[in-house]
Order: structure tokens, then sequence, then C-alpha cells
């Protein structure tokens, strides 16, 4: 098995260090970076053929290392992966060159099969259900987030909200 190169873009450390031995496991050679700028000093190193994002960094949106790492070559297989997942975020991934978005919790399975998927499936069911209030306002609290390249103060004013209670919808919010 030739060598796959990975770089995971993850500030959680934690994770992080799980995702990396899980994938050395696998075969593949592991970088990790914990914001742009490590993102930028690997990239002069030499270009992985993978890239795992985590889409909230801090208070940074993973977007921009997104778009970056696209950037600097097409060729690589980005997935987006994240525990603040919304409509707007996936289109955004994808539009800015990610070939995935994974929910988590997702493990190391899910996403080397992301890596290998080439192309959309068809056959992938439509819901049937409607949109609920609550997966909506979810949905614009993200946008606006991504808007304001995650200002937790910024977004609650153009959401019309205290900040206090935009960070008390973030802190219990869970996935729909």
């Amino acid at each position: 098995m030739a060598d796959r190169h990975l770089l995971i873009v993850e500030d959680d450390a934690d994770f992080a260090k799980l995702l990396k031995r899980s994938f050395q496991r696998r075969g593949y050679r592991v970088d990790l970076a914990t914001d742009q700028d490590q993102v930028e000093a690997l990239l002069a190193q030499g270009t992985p053929d993978y890239a795992v994002v985590d889409l909230k960094l801090g208070t940074t949106s993973g977007l921009t290392c997104v778009e970056y790492l696209h950037g600097h070559s097409k060729a690589m297989r980005i997935v987006v992966l994240t525990g603040y997942a919304s409509i707007a975020t996936a289109v955004e991934a994808i539009k800015l060159g990610a070939s995935h978005y994974l929910v988590k919790p997702s493990n190391t399975d899910d996403i080397e099969q992301a890596f290998e998927r080439e192309k959309g499936d068809t056959d992938t069911p439509l819901a049937a259900r409607t949109t609920s209030i609550k997966t909506l306002e979810w949905e614009r609290i993200h946008e606006t987030l991504i808007a304001t390249n995650f200002n937790i103060s910024e977004a609650a004013r153009r959401l019309g909200m205290h900040r206090r209670t935009l960070a008390r919808k973030l802190e219990k919010q869970q996935i729909p």
C-alpha cells in the first residue's frame, strides 16, 4: 500500500490524537494542525493526499482552511467533520472544496469511506418530513455565525438577541 498522507485540522487535542493514532494504524502518515497558521506551515513541507477539517476551530471557521487547502491542491480529498452541522455550512463546505461533510460523532471508518467516495449518490432517500422551527432557527444561527466568522457578540447583534442567550442556545443545542 502506498504511503497515504493525511492532515488533521482539529483544535480538540484529545480528539486529534485519537484520530491520528487510528489513521496511523491504517497506514497513514499523519500531521496535526490546530489553526490556519499551522496548516500553512505544514503545507510548505509537503502536500497531503487527504485532510480532515473541523468546522469550528476555536473562535474561527474551519471553512477558511477548507478553501485554503483546496486552493493549494485540487486533488486533495477534504472531509469536514463537525458537531455544529447545518445545511448552510454543508453547502458552503462543498462549494469551497470539501469532498464530504460528516457530523460528529464519526469514526475512522466513516471518514475513510468519505475519502473514497468520488461522486454523490442519486439513490439517497429524500426526506419526507418538513423542517421544524427549531431546525430552521439552528440553521439561521449557523448562517449568521459563519457570516460573522464565529464572533458570538456580532452574531447575536445580527440575530437581534442578547449575547448570553445565543451562547446558551449554542451550549444546549443538540444535532438535529
